[in-house]
């Protein structure tokens, strides 16, 4: 039987949208600028990295970076966010989310300049010290994800609340355009300052000293809007669920609401002590209570998101390897390092601006209309059509006159990735577990979501690489080749619509509804999301 709501949630949930929602959005979406930025902006240099530290001067082609290096620079800063979400969630449940909030924004500023000043005597060391610092760099914006999820959705009212949550991870979608922006302006001032022949005409001097500059730049830029955010970020009241709920503080999460929603709130603190006092609120992560109540959720959340970014991942930090093989972008040998940047910025930057960007927004807009659970299938399963629409017949696509219709469809997997399961699984696991186990929930999801973008990254590097030795980068092994690549994220894109099924629909609940906090304990959980016809999953 559920019980009254405390009068501070009770205000947060039925408050009218106001500055202070915009504020947090602004200040929790920043992180996620950061976030995408730091991510996906090495996909814009590693092949002039590749170009700078391993060409061989009387070589007929251009340097890459060998398989083990490419591997481990684009991947580390994967394995870091995971090891990241685990730890700062579970320390965002323990201490607060205020308290470590500040810390994961210092570790991306310090870490995105420190991954522009990487040294070495050797291209061993420059590679070396930009590994360990992207680990880093990873680890801090792990740590963002529980955090900002959790923090929006606890300041946020229940009927536009998933709105507000995915506007906080919309800001991925600029964060990845300005990251091909950032490039296209360094690379464009470095070529007109540096001219240079191209590799086929000129191999020793193909590639300009200054060039070594560009990568420096682009990656060292993310540490700019994290650090704008930095002040607004520590001046953030605590959230008022966590510490009623948590800390247990009912005086304290009424002063602090108070001044947020400017109205008189009574601190109710014998009401807390009687909605705290039970076992029903009392039980730990991974009892038998909790995986009765959750535990089909946790494995619905964290199973979509992990088959998602195997997709969304091999997607896009490898989009230049797919343009190269249907030949829209030039041969590298055709162009000299600095005009390679720009021609694969320019590439990224025009799928972000007219696929990416969009379907994030389109999320925004729709996610309180139409539900996530709706949204999530509608992505998993255009996402699956899109993929074997162009895997099946790729050898068409990749004829000349066909090369546009290609990358819009390509194009089109990013958006109905973004108006779907790469929005809803970053925004369900903030609202549908306890507050004192929402963190370490929401950061479970998440690293079950890098481990896939691992398998993408990593995967997808040698998967994609074809079986005539003639047409492989230098170093790799035999790969199944782009095509079947395509049709294996495919059938992965279509388990993620089945395990779709295992997620319940929070639309216009309270969060204390949707995790059963204000049951009293006379009766076991209901269905979390009403009745079968609004779909649910019983526990």
């Amino acid at each position: 039987m559920a019980r009254e709501q405390l009068q501070v949630l009770g205000a947060l949930d039925m408050a009218k949208t106001q500055l202070y929602h915009f504020t947090a959005i602004v200040i929790a979406g920043m992180g996620f600028f950061t976030d995408a930025y730091d991510l996906f902006s090495i996909s814009l240099v590693t092949k002039l990295l590749g170009r700078i530290y391993y060409t061989i001067p009387t070589a007929p082609k251009p340097g890459i970076l060998p398989p083990i290096v490419s591997s481990s620079v684009t991947g580390v800063a994967l394995v870091g966010t995971l090891a990241g979400q685990l730890f700062f969630g579970w320390l965002g449940d323990k201490m607060g989310r205020k308290k470590v909030y500040g810390v994961t924004l210092i570790l991306m500023i310090v870490c995105s300049l420190a991954s522009g000043l990487s040294f070495g005597k050797n291209p061993r060391g420059v590679m070396t010290t930009l590994c360990f610092f992207r680990f880093w760099l990873g680890f801090g914006i792990g740590g963002d994800y529980p955090l900002s999820a959790t923090i929006m959705s606890e300041y946020a009212n229940k009927r536009t609340r998933g709105a507000f949550i995915a506007a906080v991870f919309a800001m991925q979608g600029f964060g990845i355009l300005t990251s091909g922006i950032v490039a296209l302006i360094v690379s464009a001032a470095f070529d007109q300052a540096y001219k240079a022949p191209s590799y086929h005409d000129n191999a020793v001097d193909s590639t300009v000293p200054q060039a070594d500059y560009i990568w420096r730049i682009i990656l060292m830029f993310g540490a700019v809007p994290a650090a704008m955010t930095f002040y607004w970020r520590m001046k953030m009241p605590e959230t008022a669920r966590y510490t009623a709920l948590v800390a247990k503080n009912a005086k304290q999460a009424a002063l602090d609401m108070a001044k947020v929603l400017n109205v008189e709130l009574e601190p109710e603190e014998d009401k807390l002590e009687k909605i705290t006092a039970t076992k029903t609120n009392n039980f730990g992560l991974f009892s038998k209570q909790f995986l009765k109540r959750h535990g089909l959720h946790l494995l619905g959340t964290s199973s979509t998101w992990f088959l998602l970014d195997i997709a969304f991942y091999s997607n896009n930090l490898f989009q230049k390897d797919i343009f190269t093989a249907i030949k829209w972008l030039p041969p590298p040998e055709s162009m000299n390092a600095v005009n390679e940047v720009y021609q694969i910025a320019k590439v990224q930057t025009l799928v972000a601006l007219f696929s990416t960007v969009p379907g994030y927004w389109f999320t925004v807009l729709f996610i309180d209309v139409i539900g996530r659970f709706a949204i999530q299938l509608m992505g998993f399963f255009f996402m699956t059509v899109f993929m074997f629409a162009l895997a099946i017949p790729y050898h068409h696509w990749t004829l000349e006159q066909n090369r546009i219709g290609f990358v819009i469809m390509y194009s089109l997997t990013f958006f109905f990735a973004n108006f779907g399961p790469n929005a809803t699984t970053f925004v369900v696991p903030a609202e549908i577990f306890p507050a004192r186990l929402r963190s370490t929930c929401h950061g479970i999801s998440a690293a079950a979501g890098k481990a896939g973008a691992i398998i993408g990254a990593f995967g997808f590097l040698y998967a994609s690489q074809p079986k005539d030795p003639s047409k492989r980068d230098v170093g790799y092994p035999a790969g199944i080749g782009v095509k079947w690549s395509l049709i294996v994220l495919g059938f992965v894109n279509a388990l993620g619509f089945v395990f779709t099924f295992l997620v319940p629909e929070p639309k216009g609940k309270s969060l204390e509804e949707l995790s059963g906090e204000n049951d009293d304990g006379g009766e076991e959980m209901a269905e979390l999301a009403g009745p079968p016809s609004h779909r649910t999953v019983p526990v």
